[in-house]
């Protein structure tokens, strides 16, 4: 579109503008068409009022240009251009494919689906990734909503085994959306017990068991606490164990594997770290951080083959995790922009909501800033920094610049904001870091 645009432009002849014009029309009613059969969505709509106000755009440039060049009659309908036989042939042209694909729809869609469905289940990202660590965002977002991004959930792929640490609202279907099997989750990490970190715990070991006819519970490791956690996550599905079981037969989902088991590990006296998995090539180490009045609260490292990665859970900086970050090819830590957080408490106050004012501007106090990310990361160096659990949401990417503030300067190695469906690739035997995208 914008190479007939400029075409247009620069030969000063509006007829090129009809290509532009033709094909955002049909864009439009492809998306009106899905309007009417799925409903409108936030996004669709801002998409077609896009759409359209490009399309108005484009006719007023069109009309302009032919006004100057004289191109047209006094009246568009007396412009002898427009009924020129090859713009009425285009015109039939696109008129004709439109309607095909209207009347066509069913069709098409009957043909489509199976391919589509055949290639959606059989999709594993596991499956092409190279032996190493690999981390991926299931949810970078926080308790504010947030379109874009799921509750606190990362995934850690060691060699082909699959961790989950945290599970927050929303990120067992971002999961999913990823590609990324709950049938194959090997364990769950817990760093504490706010909702938006174990939201989605039943849901999780509730697809993991159906998705992957789990004989066992999943292990769901945490400190103190994880069990009443856990406890309370089995008991909310006890119901909906025994209809699927009926439902489904216990082949399918064998009574034996629903659910979660805790695994409880506590720190020993004097110590703020303690290692809770040690097995085929990957050592999990726990470390104690700080999120008061949030007690306990912890921090993972992941050691596999030579790679490490470190998890920071939700926590003021402190100095455990400086040292556990030590050298480290990735951090994943939690941010909160403050300055922004602030401009959020104003505007509740100013409309009113002092409740909700009084929260925000409580939450700065046990949280880290992108700044104080930077800082960490440079004094422990670290290969990459990886700001996750994103506060306040960033709707636009244009806010990006204005959450990380100054922490450019503070820290001089590669700094990504997390956004759902990111992945990193430590392969063993490298330093390299490679990024795609699982969405």
């Amino acid at each position: 579109m914008g190479f007939f645009s400029l075409l247009g432009a620069g030969t000063k002849r509006w007829v090129w503008f009809v290509v532009p014009l033709l094909f955002l029309l049909l864009i439009i009613i492809g998306r009106l068409i899905s309007f009417s059969q799925e409903g409108p969505s936030v996004l669709g709509v801002r998409a077609v009022l896009f759409e359209g106000g490009l399309w108005v755009l484009l006719i007023l440039s069109a009309w302009v240009l032919a006004r100057r060049t004289a191109a047209f009659a006094p009246s568009i309908l007396k412009s002898s251009d427009i009924f020129q036989p090859k713009i009425l042939i285009l015109a039939l042209i696109v008129a004709a494919i439109t309607g095909g694909l209207i009347l066509s729809q069913k069709r098409v869609g009957q043909r489509l689906t199976p391919r589509i469905a055949q290639k959606v289940m059989a999709a594993d990202p596991l499956a092409d990734l190279p032996d190493g660590l690999h981390v991926a965002l299931c949810g970078s977002g926080s308790p504010l909503p947030d379109l874009r991004r799921a509750s606190a959930c990362t995934a850690v792929i060691a060699g082909k085994d699959l961790y989950l640490i945290d599970t927050g609202p929303g990120s067992e279907r971002k999961l999913e959306l990823m590609h990324l099997n709950p049938g194959k989750v090997k364990a769950v990490f817990l760093t504490h017990f706010h909702s938006d970190h174990i939201g989605d715990l039943g849901e999780l070991m509730l697809k993991r068991w159906s998705g992957g006819a789990r004989k066992i519970p999943v292990d769901v490791y945490g400190p103190d606490g994880v069990e009443i956690v856990v406890q309370g996550f089995n008991n909310a599905y006890s119901l909906d164990k025994a209809y699927r079981i009926l439902h489904h037969g216990p082949e399918t989902v064998p009574p034996s594997g629903a659910g979660g088991t805790a695994r409880t590990f506590s720190f020993p006296s004097g110590k703020e770290e303690t290692v809770v998995l040690n097995e085929t090539g990957l050592k999990v180490t726990a470390f104690r951080v700080d999120h008061t009045p949030v007690e306990p609260a912890v921090g993972y490292r992941f050691d596999y083959k030579g790679r490490s990665v470190v998890i920071s859970g939700d926590t003021r900086p402190v100095p455990s995790l400086t040292q556990q970050a030590r050298k480290a090819d990735l951090l994943v830590i939690e941010a909160l922009q403050p300055k922004m957080v602030a401009m959020l408490k104003e505007a509740a106050n100013t409309v009113g909501r002092t409740n909700t004012a009084k929260i925000l501007g409580d939450i700065p106090s046990y949280h880290t800033s992108p700044e104080d990310a930077a800082k960490i990361a440079a004094q422990a160096g670290v290969g990459h920094l990886l700001l996750t659990h994103i506060l306040p949401p960033l709707p636009v990417s244009d806010l990006k610049a204005a959450f990380l503030g100054d922490a450019g300067k503070l820290y001089h190695g590669p700094i990504t904001i997390g956004e759902d469906g990111m992945l990193f690739s430590l392969p063993a035997g490298t330093q390299k870091i490679q990024r795609k995208w699982l969405l």
